[in-house]
């Protein structure tokens, strides 16, 4: 009987436990799946998707015929970037003559999709320009330059969405409430100085000059996509019952969380990479890719793109984490790599850039046509003026405020340069198409202000670039006895002529320890890094490492001479030529 007693006691409390749980867990709603097109629409579907990649493929096709014909030429004062606006412009007036005859109908195609740019453009770029900053002394200027490019362009960004702000209420410009005017403010803030950073190299400035430039810009970049997210965000939450403090807090931590939480992400994509390209090195108990190189460059682009896909499925900024990922994998992971898979992937990151780069540029100069506009002058006027202003404001105290920690100081003329450099390019323009802004008439204006601002800057900034910098004799002394015709801005043409050694270099034990470890001028993270971080990632090679590096590219290239030999043949001066 008491065992009968003890087992309904059991059942009564397990019944009632179980209905007090059921009233108390809320049943989380399913996730939504989308409709799929099957039939006609899918047919559809692929055939329109085709048309745009076809002709965005013709786009690209076309921009690298005038690319190679700007290097054939030898047109090295003209930068690639501003030619390519200026065919996308050509093109796009084609079209629409085109299009006036009623002789095509291509406004599907030549429209900018802005997820294709954040999905598969953006990425490539980003990463790439990360992956390249193993050069120059990056690391020695990380505190300037995180300090221009996070707090320089969050002042921007209040400078033009406040300016904008006060401006509509005062009936000046055209009205914009405080999230649309600082979301406009934040995507106008991303500097992309592609034909600046091709005359610094051409006129070989000061190199800390050239990086505080280039390493500002490619984080200012991710910056500026966070603080545009951040006011995207604020405009779809119903703030009317938040007061302003509360609602700055909440931008504030939403952007320290997509900031903090995307570069944590990245960081450690990175330096598991890192360790998996350490271990590949191993004796018989490891896999060692380095061996097949072919697979080595594979996960080498797995971990290229991963924390992008990663860092957006979690909410999080896809740019900003494989723009530190790329920064660890350079730092790191690549020398890991085997010397064929370093080649590949110095080459391939590069090619694969510059066709997304020009795909956008060219499509920025098509936009001019292709996009339904609404133009107003004062707010056009208005804006330049506040963006050059908020630009000021960023560059010239700040410098003077690091000056005060600075060993190479910043000088009254290197801050002038960056401040006039500040150019626009597609980052902007793709961010104006993807805010959803109401009325659309609202939209139209803010995108027809960005394209003008981006081609302002891109067209007259970047062309004065040269003559100013000659102007205030900021130049190197060597590259000022050059002629003009020798000064060569093609990008291409650089990158196409040279392999950077110094990314391909593999130190000893012995080499490291008296070029790293024994300097007494490094301070702070370098001598962290060389300290501790960097033998712990990358593994310092033996003399049969380097032996074996040796062989495996003399076995390729003798391979290629085979086949070369193989094929059509020629005199017996090329070939001798040729060996």
């Amino acid at each position: 009987r008491s065992a009968n007693v003890s087992h309904e006691v059991i059942n009564v409390t397990l019944h009632t436990t179980l209905a007090a749980t059921t009233k108390l867990v809320v049943p989380t709603p399913a996730k939504p799946i989308l409709p799929v097109q099957t039939g006609v629409q899918a047919q559809q579907e692929e055939q329109s998707s085709g048309m745009t990649i076809f002709f965005s493929l013709l786009v690209i096709a076309i921009c690298i015929i005038l690319v190679h014909l700007l290097i054939k030429y030898r047109l090295h004062f003209l930068p690639e970037s501003v030619a390519v606006v200026s065919l996308g412009i050509l093109m796009g007036a084609l079209i629409k003559i085109i299009e006036a005859q009623k002789l095509a109908n291509w406004k599907e195609e030549e429209m900018f999709r802005p997820n294709m740019f954040f999905l598969l453009l953006l990425p490539p770029i980003i990463f790439e320009s990360g992956y390249s900053l193993h050069k120059g002394n990056f690391f020695q200027n990380i505190g300037s330059i995180t300090l221009f490019s996070v707090f320089g362009t969050a002042i921007s960004a209040f400078i033009v969405g406040g300016g904008i702000y006060f401006l509509g209420q005062a009936d000046v410009i055209y009205k914009l409430n405080m999230t649309d005017s600082f979301a406009f403010g934040s995507l106008i803030s991303a500097v992309d100085p592609v034909a600046t950073i091709a005359i610094f190299n051409a006129l070989n400035v000061d190199p800390v000059l050239n990086m505080l430039v280039f390493g500002e810009s490619i984080l200012n970049d991710a910056v500026s996509i966070v603080l545009t997210n951040t006011a995207e965000g604020l405009t779809r939450e119903n703030m009317s019952d938040v007061s302003e403090w509360q609602t700055f807090l909440q931008a504030l931590g939403y952007f320290l969380k997509m900031f903090f939480g995307s570069a944590a992400l990245g960081t450690l994509t990175g330096l598991i990479s890192a360790l998996i390209s350490f271990f590949n090195f191993g004796d018989t108990h490891h896999i060692d890719l380095r061996k097949t190189p072919s697979l080595e460059f594979g996960m080498m682009i797995i971990f290229a793109y991963l924390p992008y896909g990663l860092a957006e499925g979690i909410s999080l900024s896809g740019i900003m984490a494989i723009l530190f990922s790329g920064i660890v994998m350079s730092h790191y992971t690549h020398h890991n790599l085997s010397p064929v898979t370093q080649i590949l992937m110095q080459q391939t990151l590069r090619t694969v850039a510059f066709m997304c780069e020009t795909c956008v540029f060219a499509f920025l100069g098509l936009s001019i046509f292709s996009f339904p506009h609404k133009f107003e002058m004062s707010f056009v006027i208005w804006c330049i003026v506040l963006v050059l202003f908020g630009r000021a404001v960023n560059i010239f105290p700040l410098s003077y405020l690091l000056n005060f920690f600075r060993d190479h100081k910043i000088t009254p003329k290197m801050m002038f340069i960056m401040w006039f450099s500040g150019l626009r390019g597609a980052i902007p323009y793709a961010l104006s198409l993807h805010l959803g802004l109401e009325p659309i008439e609202k939209r139209q204006l803010i995108g027809t202000t960005t394209i003008i601002i981006v081609l302002f800057t891109i067209l007259l900034l970047g062309g004065g670039t040269m003559p100013l910098i000659r102007l205030i004799d900021i130049e190197d002394s060597k590259a000022r006895k050059r002629n003009k015709k020798d000064i060569n801005l093609s990008k291409t043409e650089k990158m196409g002529n040279t392999i950077e050694s110094e990314h391909l270099s593999e130190l000893t034990e012995e080499e490291y320890e008296a070029q790293y470890i024994k300097r007494q001028d490094l301070k702070g993270f370098m001598w962290f890094d060389a300290k501790y971080l960097n033998p712990f990632f990358t593994r310092r090679l033996t003399q049969e490492d380097l032996h074996h590096g040796r062989i495996q590219m003399k076995t390729l290239t003798n391979k290629w001479y085979e086949e070369v030999r193989q094929g059509p043949s020629g005199s017996e001066d090329d070939e001798q030529e040729l060996l």
